[in-house]
């Protein structure tokens, strides 16, 4: 998938379709929609903006539901790992952890992931920033949305 091997520093993702290119061209038509309306008003060029916000919007919501969606799936796939990975007596305390953390913890691999979890536990490690910070041996991720 890549060719170099992912860490803290490298292991944000911009999807490039999103990032670089839908974005930028759905802000822009919304600006200059709103440029033209303003300099030409009428019904019709005031609707022109509404809809322009109106697929920004959609499209935005869009990318939030993919990620809420990814992170739905992260929380199930840590929360089974780690009924796999940690002693039977931390298994209660599993859901304690927040989705922040859980989504932090992936990228650890399994020989530190109790460690870690009981670092997130005690307070230590508060939010998955902080997680990904602690983690020592990076297991990379190439599949996020």
């Amino acid at each position: 998938m890549a060719t170099k091997p992912q860490d803290f520093a490298s292991h944000r993702r911009f999807h490039t379709i999103w990032h670089f290119a839908a974005t930028p061209i759905l802000l822009l038509n919304v600006i200059a929609t709103s440029m033209y309306a303003f300099r030409h008003q009428t019904r019709y060029n005031g609707w022109q903006v509404v809809f322009a916000v109106g697929v920004l919007l959609a499209v935005f919501a869009a990318r939030v539901q993919t990620l809420i969606v990814q992170n739905r799936l992260i929380r199930l796939e840590m929360r089974m790992r780690l009924r796999e990975v940690l002693p039977a007596a931390m298994h209660g305390r599993i859901h304690d952890l927040t989705v922040s953390q859980l989504i932090g913890l992936r990228f650890a691999g399994d020989a530190e992931l109790p460690g870690l979890v009981e670092k997130c536990l005690s307070g230590a490690l508060a939010n998955g920033e902080a997680v990904k910070k602690a983690i020592t041996n990076w297991q990379a991720d190439w599949l996020r949305a």
